[in-house]
C-alpha cells in the first residue's frame, strides 16, 4: 500500500475517529439533499435565472447553489456568520459583551444563545427582503404575495436554523469547525459542474489545451500561495521567569509567541465584497424601473463592479486592506497579550514589560499584517481577472473568497485529524 494512504487507513482504523469522519459525511449528505428541495409556490423556470452575478452569485456559492434553485436552504448559513461577526464587533464597543467573553464557559454559552436569536432575526429580515423582491413583476419567481409569503419566510428561516444546528453538531461530534465545513461542502459541490462545463467547452472547440493549461497553472499557484501565507507566522521569542503558585514552583524557560501573517482569514474579503457590491446590486434592481432611468442605473452600477471598472477594483483592493487591519486588531488584542505576558512573568528579551512590550508587538503586527493584507487584496481580485487572462470563464473557483475558504478549511481539518492521530501515536497526515 502506498505510504501516502497510510495515515488515511490509520484514521479509519480508530473507532472514535472513524465515527467522527463518517458523521461529517452524513451531515454533508443531508446538506446536499436539502439544497435540492424546492420552496413551495416557486416557478422553476424563473428560478433558473435568479443568480446573475454580483452579490447574489457570491451568496449562491456559499449555499452550494441552493439560492439559484431557491430551495429550503436558500439563505444558507450567512445569517449565522453575520450574527457572529456582529457580536465580535460588539465586544469592542460594549464592555459588557467583552466581559462575558472572558467569563469562561458560562459567558460563551450566553453569547452563543444571543447569537442564535440574532441569527433567527437576520434570517427573517433577509427572507422577507428576498421574498418581497422575488414576488414582484410579471415573471416573478414566487407565485404568492402578501400574507402568502409568511410560510415561505418561515421555511427559509427554518433552513438557516437547520444549518446552524448541523454546524454545531459537526463541531461537537465530528471533525473541524462545523460552520466552515458547511460552506466548504457548498463550494466543493459546485466544482463538478464547473469542471464538466469546462470540459464540454474544450470538446466543442471553444477552449484550447493552452487555455486549460494556463488555468491549471494559475489555480495551483494560487493554492500554493494561500497555503504559504496561511501557514506563515512570525515567532517572537518569549522568556518566562521562575514562578511560585501556591505550593508549586514553575521553572522559567524559553518559548515563542506566534503571530500569523493572515490573522484575519477570509473575513476582510467578505466585508469588502459586501460594501462594494451591495450598492451595485441595489442599482441593478432599480434598473427595472423603466427607461430612461433603467439605462442610467445600469451604467452607474458598473462603477461598483470589480473587474468591469478599474475604479471599483482599486476601491475593492483598498477595502480588503483596510478590513484586514481592522479585523486583525479585533482578533489580536495587543494590550491584552502584553498584560497576559506581564501577569504570568513572561517578557520579550530586550523589551521592558508593559507599555514598551505593547508598542513592540503593535509595530510587528502592523508590518506583518501588511503582507497578509496585500496578499488578500490580490486573491480577492483574481476571480475577476483570471478568466480574462486564461480565457476560461466556466471555472469559477480560481480565487477570491471561495478558494481561500477551501484551502483554509482543508488545512484546519487536516490539522485536527493530525492531532487525533498523534494522541494515539499514529503517524499523521502532515509530514
Amino acid at each position: 500500500m502506498p505510504s501516502a494512504l497510510g495515515p488515511v487507513v490509520a484514521a479509519f482504523k480508530l473507532p472514535d475517529l472513524r465515527r467522527r469522519i463518517l458523521f461529517v459525511f452524513g451531515m454533508f449528505a443531508l446538506f446536499v439533499l436539502g439544497r435540492h428541495i424546492p420552496v413551495p409556490n416557486v416557478q422553476p423556470d424563473a428560478a433558473k435565472g435568479l443568480v446573475q452575478g454580483g452579490l447574489l452569485s457570491l451568496l449562491d456559492a456559499f449555499t452550494g447553489g441552493a439560492l439559484g434553485k431557491f430551495s429550503i436552504l436558500a439563505l444558507g448559513i450567512m445569517p449565522y456568520i453575520n450574527a457572529s461577526i456582529i457580536f465580535q464587533l460588539l465586544g469592542i464597543a460594549i464592555p459588557r459583551v467583552a466581559e462575558l467573553a472572558k467569563e469562561g464557559e458560562t459567558g460563551r454559552k450566553k453569547i452563543s444563545q444571543w447569537t442564535r436569536w440574532l441569527t433567527i432575526f437576520l434570517a427573517i429580515v433577509q427572507g422577507l427582503m428576498l421574498c418581497a423582491w422575488l414576488s414582484q413583476g410579471d415573471t416573478a419567481v414566487l407565485q404568492v404575495s402578501g400574507l402568502g409569503l409568511v410560510p415561505i419566510i418561515i421555511i427559509l428561516t427554518g433552513g438557516t436554523c437547520f444549518l446552524m444546528w448541523m454546524g454545531e453538531q459537526i463541531t461537537d461530534k465530528g471533525i473541524g469547525n462545523g460552520i466552515s465545513l458547511i460552506i466548504f461542502v457548498g463550494i466543493v459541490s459546485r466544482m463538478p459542474r464547473d469542471v464538466g462545463t469546462t470540459f464540454n467547452y474544450w470538446r466543442s472547440g471553444n477552449l484550447t489545451w493552452v487555455n486549460i493549461l494556463m488555468l491549471l497553472i494559475v489555480w495551483l499557484a494560487t493554492i500554493a500561495g494561500i497555503v504559504y501565507i496561511t501557514k506563515g507566522e512570525r515567532r517572537i521569542s518569549i522568556q518566562s521567569a521562575k514562578r511560585v503558585v501556591g505550593t508549586r514552583i514553575y521553572s522559567g524557560g524559553s518559548s515563542y509567541l506566534p503571530i500569523r501573517v493572515n490573522t484575519a482569514g477570509v473575513i476582510p474579503i467578505i466585508f469588502a465584497i459586501a460594501v462594494i457590491m451591495l450598492p451595485g446590486q441595489i442599482l441593478q434592481f432599480m434598473a427595472g424601473l423603466g427607461e430612461p432611468w433603467g439605462s442610467y442605473m445600469r451604467s452607474l452600477a458598473t462603477f461598483f463592479s470589480p473587474g468591469e471598472s478599474w475604479v471599483a477594483s482599486a476601491f475593492y483592493f483598498l477595502l480588503v486592506v483596510f478590513f484586514t487591519y481592522f479585523y486583525t486588531a479585533v482578533a489580536f488584542n495587543v494590550a491584552d497579550v502584553s498584560d497576559n505576558l506581564k501577569k504570568y512573568g513572561s517578557f520579550i528579551p530586550g523589551i521592558r514589560p508593559g507599555r514598551p512590550t505593547e508598542r513592540h508587538l503593535d509595530r510587528i503586527l502592523s508590518r506583518i499584517t501588511l503582507a497578509g493584507a496585500l496578499f488578500l487584496g490580490i486573491i480577492a481580485l483574481l476571480s475577476y481577472y483570471v478568466p480574462d487572462i486564461t480565457g476560461v470563464t466556466t471555472f469559477t473557483i480560481v480565487g477570491g473568497t471561495s478558494l481561500l475558504i477551501l484551502v483554509g478549511v482543508a488545512l484546519d481539518t487536516l490539522q485536527q485529524i493530525e492531532a487525533h492521530l498523534v494522541m494515539r501515536q499514529y503517524e499523521g497526515f502532515i509530514k
